[in-house]
This record gives structure tokens, C-alpha cells and sequence, in this order.
């Protein structure tokens, strides 16, 4: 009786991966491509040095955007480099990472459209919370 239980749930589990899997294929090549197509010389360009417009100027891109974070690090110290303020910086950083409009399809078919949707709005206003929070601590510094 226990085998036969294993034995459907597994069967259930490979049903389940099978009908996921196209989905999170097309979301990792959304992904890859957005990250290929957009050249870090674009986010230099965009920021104008505000600190009220770059903050969400780079949470909206970095939503928009989705990466990992081991890139980001790279790309924020890029960014920094190139003159942008941490502050936007800071704000890209934590959208890219925790907001994921690219996937937002792929989470809301497997967690549900008012989770998935919740967790992204929840997640952008966090991201230019922590932004300010951090580079105000940091002036203390």
C-alpha cells in the first residue's frame, strides 16, 4: 500500500514537472536574452544623478530586467564606476534580483496570479525602501 502511494505521487510529480517545464524553459531564454540585449553603456545613460527619479528609475529597470545575483554584483560595481549613485544602484540591484516581471507568468501558473502579483508589488516598494534606508545608514558610516 505505501509503494502504490510512492509510486502515484512520483507519477503525479513527473505529470506536474512535465507541464512546468516548457514554461520555466521560455522563462530562462526571456531571461537570457533580456540580459544579452540590453548593454550596460544603456543603464550609464539613463540615470541623471536624481535621487528621487534614479531610485526608481532602477527599481522599474531592474524589474523589468530579472538576473541573478552573483551578476549583479559585477554589474553594480560597473554602474558605480561609471558614476551612477549607489542609491540607484542599490534600488536595480534589489529589483533584478527579488522582482521578476519577466517570470511573472511562470509564477503565477505555478503559485497562483494574486501571490505572484502581491509578491512583485511587495518586492518593488521594498527594493527603493532598503535603497534609501542603506545609503542613509551609510552616511553615518
Amino acid at each position: 500500500m505505501r509503494d502504490s502511494k510512492l509510486k502515484k505521487s512520483f507519477s503525479q510529480t513527473i505529470k506536474s514537472f512535465r507541464q512546468i517545464l516548457p514554461i520555466i524553459l521560455g522563462v530562462v531564454m526571456l531571461v537570457s536574452l533580456s540580459i544579452s540585449l540590453i548593454p550596460k553603456s544603456f543603464y550609464t545613460k539613463i540615470f541623471t544623478g536624481n535621487n528621487i527619479i534614479d531610485p526608481l528609475l532602477g527599481s522599474v529597470i531592474g524589474s523589468i530586467s530579472a538576473g541573478n545575483p552573483i551578476i549583479s554584483y559585477i554589474l553594480g560595481g560597473e554602474l558605480l564606476e561609471q558614476g551612477v549613485s549607489l542609491i540607484a544602484v542599490t534600488a536595480f540591484i534589489l529589483s533584478w534580483v527579488t522582482v521578476g516581471l519577466i517570470q511573472l507568468p511562470a509564477e503565477s501558473l505555478m503559485l497562483g496570479k494574486k501571490f505572484a502579483v502581491t509578491r512583485n508589488v511587495i518586492s518593488f516598494i521594498s527594493s527603493l525602501i532598503i535603497a534609501f534606508l542603506t545609503v542613509f545608514t551609510l552616511s553615518f558610516i
